[in-house]
Formats: structure tokens, C-alpha cells, sequence
């Protein structure tokens, strides 16, 4: 189904297997820094591959906006809005790879329907990008299984160090 708005103008509509609209796919990675996927200790990570300065726009969160659902299990589900929701499942989404850090130095800023990952401080090259995914996300998906960051990692390890 298409709606037109004007002559020059149509959006395009599909509905997917859970009923909720699709608006829109962004497949055109945004990135304004080199960046690299290897791995890290939570798995696949996003590393700068340049050094980038605090302030900077790193790279866009991309996929495919739809109409919210809170049915979804889908962990690389980003809510936009109470209407909107950006699936960035589909591997063309690189800023998928930035992982939650409970001392990041990145955050998520979202401007007009997009998302973007936001330095905080300096990352210099081949420093894992990181920011915190939010209590609702951490508490379903990180805490039960333990949270692998940087920051818990080292806490956990000098716990377990001073019970030797």
C-alpha cells in the first residue's frame, strides 16, 4: 500500500509477520570516523580506527523504522519514540557493534527520527566504542546473564582477587 502526499512525494507500507508498519529501511551506513569490527569482551565490538574528539557524531544507528511494538524480542530493537522503533538487526547496520559500557564514552542522541552514537570524551584509536543501552535494556537482556564491560569485568576481577 502507498499513500501519496503530493505528486513528487509517497511513503511505502508494509506490515511485518507481527503487524507492525514498516516506514521506512535506512541502509546507507552514516559513518564520520573509520571504525572496525573485532572482537571484544562482550563479543563483536565497534573500534575507532582514528581518533575521534569529544562532541563528535560517530555513526548513525540505521535499519528498519517501524511503528513500536512492545512485543518485540529483538535486541537490537532502538525506540525512537513512543511511535517509532529502529530494528538495526540487519548486519549493514554497523553502529549495531558499538556495545553497553557502564563507563562509556559514547551516548545515543536521537534528533528527528535518527539515532545517532555520540563520543562523551576523547576515544582514541583503537578504543572500543561503548555507551549505556538504558536500566530497561540492561536489566532484560545484560543483567541476567552478568554484565561482560569493561568496567564490571575489572570489579568483578578485583573482587575475586581479594577473596584469594
Amino acid at each position: 500500500m502507498s499513500i501519496v502526499l503530493s505528486p513528487s512525494q509517497f511513503i511505502f507500507i508494509q506490515y511485518d509477520k507481527r503487524h507492525c508498519m514498516i516506514i521506512e529501511t535506512r541502509t546507507e551506513p552514516h559513518a564520520n570516523y573509520k571504525l572496525k569490527v573485532k572482537r571484544s569482551s562482550a563479543g563483536l565490538g565497534l573500534f575507532a580506527d582514528e581518533d575521534i574528539p569529544k562532541g563528535a557524531r560517530i555513526i548513525e544507528y540505521i535499519g528498519i523504522v517501524r511503528s513500536s511494538s512492545d512485543e518485540d524480542a529483538n535486541k537490537y530493537i532502538f525506540n525512537v519514540s513512543s511511535k517509532l522503533d529502529i530494528d538495526g538487526s540487519p548486519r549493514y547496520n554497523t553502529a549495531r557493534y558499538a556495545n553497553h559500557s557502564c563507563g562509556p564514552n559514547a551516548e545515543s542522541d536521537i534528533k528527528k527520527g535518527h539515532v545517532w552514537i555520540v563520543s562523551t570524551k576523547h576515544i582514541a584509536k583503537g578504543e572500543e566504542i561503548t555507551y549505556d543501552y538504558g536500566k530497561e535494556y540492561f536489566d532484560v537482556h545484560i543483567k541476567p546473564l552478568g554484565c561482560r564491560c569493561e568496567k564490571c569485568t575489572k570489579r568483578r576481577e578485583k573482587k575475586d582477587g581479594l577473596k584469594i
